[in-house]
């Protein structure tokens, strides 16, 4: 194929450096948007006059034509054009003639990939918006399905305080809750047109912006042609969305795999989320989750990626602006498929209550219970605290929990302490009772569900 640029130059382009300087073997998944953009630049040059209805009518056809025979395969993509914009123009003026030639009239390649990028970021993150909601009304159904499970919460990896398991999954659920209000301001900021802006230094047709704008759903112009054609910021900003994002499902990973272990036995995932073991036969190994795990860094690496290319470079456009799309494609891949399965697998998993509870029986979990009643009954709680900490000490000298120890040990520590004592201390009493804002009791829990559910229904 022809080079659209080849008329200033006397030799053809070396091969290797033909297929080093090439994109269309990645920029191809963006032909809807490349063909959507066309078609709004061939309204608005037949609006201000600069294009006869003849040729866009044509171009329209033409165009039409071409993204119909891409979507059903009657035709394939020609891997020696130099990327999804020539491509495009080339099929276009062998089907129509001159007419496709005057398409790129008050246009570049510059402000077509930057439109066309745009364009497809907004597509893709309204599917992982989506995918977004999916995650967190699982994780919420969940988190009503066990919010009566007790179970030790942790700090440092270290049995700490009483906890509910739907408390523990709510958590989460603020977690892709504020993911959702991440992604929703980077597209918000990145949806305005940058087609106009030719090279770099805009056009002298009398060319209407705002009208192809609003053609393609932007909210508005970019206002500097040469920021509008070197912007990568909402690349660079979308794939921190990502990052935070697959860092969340990374820590719920971690956890998923910790709970499913036979040292905890606090969950059990499904069968069809999980494999086995080539030589080990009891193994349920869980990989999904290890996956997202790994895939994480992944995405991080593609921010960084991107992020480096970007760190030197002088205004406009320059070639290096082609490397954005292959991490920008592989991190919005990567995103996309660690929610699909991440959702289901949390639908499937199941929580062991048994188990968490027990586990909450052991290790002093409600120590803290002991120095809040002693400050109840009038003692200072650094005070309260050491006679606390004295009494595990105690338990753990004897063998046994501070909800066995007899009240007459209790009463050598301290005379404040009384029969009532054991009803304080009592597991689902001490996780129960905590109903501050935002606590883990039953009524605060109702408080953060509902506000999630209000959240989900707010976006739908």
């Amino acid at each position: 194929m022809d080079k659209m640029w080849a008329g200033r130059f006397l030799k053809a382009l070396d091969k290797e450096a033909d297929d080093f300087n090439s994109s269309i073997h990645f920029d191809c998944r963006m032909y809807r948007q490349d063909i959507r953009g066309s078609l709004a630049h061939a309204k608005m040059l037949e609006k201000c006059g600069i294009l006869s209805t003849e040729d866009a009518a044509l171009i329209q056809k033409g165009l039409n034509e071409i993204l119909q025979d891409l979507d059903n395969g009657a035709l394939q993509f020609d891997m020696d054009a130099e990327d999804i914009h020539m491509f495009i123009e080339a099929e276009l003026t062998k089907r129509i003639g001159d007419a496709g030639k005057r398409l790129h009239t008050a246009r570049s390649r510059n402000d077509q990939v930057a439109v066309d990028i745009r364009m497809y970021l907004r597509d893709e993150a309204a599917e992982i918006r989506s995918l977004l909601l999916a995650l967190i009304g699982a994780v919420l159904e969940k988190a009503e399905q066990y919010s009566g499970a007790i179970m030790p919460g942790y700090t440092h990896l270290q049995r700490a305080q009483p906890i509910y398991f739907g408390q523990q999954l709510l958590a989460y659920c603020m977690m892709f809750l504020r993911d959702l209000g991440r992604l929703e301001d980077a597209v918000k900021r990145m949806n305005f047109s940058p087609l106009g802006s030719c090279a770099l230094a805009g056009t002298s047709y009398p060319i209407d912006r705002a009208y192809t704008a609003s053609l393609l759903g932007f909210d508005g112009v970019t206002m500097n042609s040469i920021d509008g054609v070197s912007d990568r910021d909402f690349c660079a900003e979308l794939l921190s969305v990502f990052s935070i994002v697959m860092m969340h499902l990374s820590r719920f990973s971690e956890e998923i795999i910790l709970w499913s272990s036979f040292e905890f036995r606090f969950i059990e995932l499904d069968d069809s989320f999980t494999t086995g073991s080539s030589i080990m036969p009891q193994k349920k190994n869980p990989d999904m989750a290890e996956l997202v795990r790994g895939k994480t860094g992944r995405v991080y690496g593609d921010l960084t990626a991107l992020l480096t290319a970007l760190k030197g470079l002088p205004l406009a456009y320059n070639k290096d602006m082609q490397e954005d799309k292959e991490a920008v494609f592989d991190a919005v891949d990567t995103v996309k498929k660690c929610l699909k399965v991440f959702a289901p697998m949390i639908a499937t998993m199941k929580a062991l209550p048994a188990n968490m509870k027990k586990a909450a029986q052991t290790g002093f979990i409600n120590a803290t219970d002991v120095a809040d009643y002693l400050v109840g009954n009038g003692m200072p709680f650094r005070a309260a605290y050491k006679i606390s900490g004295q009494l595990v000490a105690e338990c753990i000298e004897k063998d046994t929990v501070l909800e066995a120890l007899p009240l007459e040990t209790y009463l050598s520590f301290s005379e404040l302490f009384g029969p009532d004592v054991y009803g304080f201390i009592n597991i689902e009493a001490c996780a129960e009772k905590r109903n501050s804002a935002g606590g883990t009791g039953k009524e605060s829990m109702k408080t953060q569900i509902e506000y999630v559910k209000n959240c989900l229904a707010d976006e739908k």
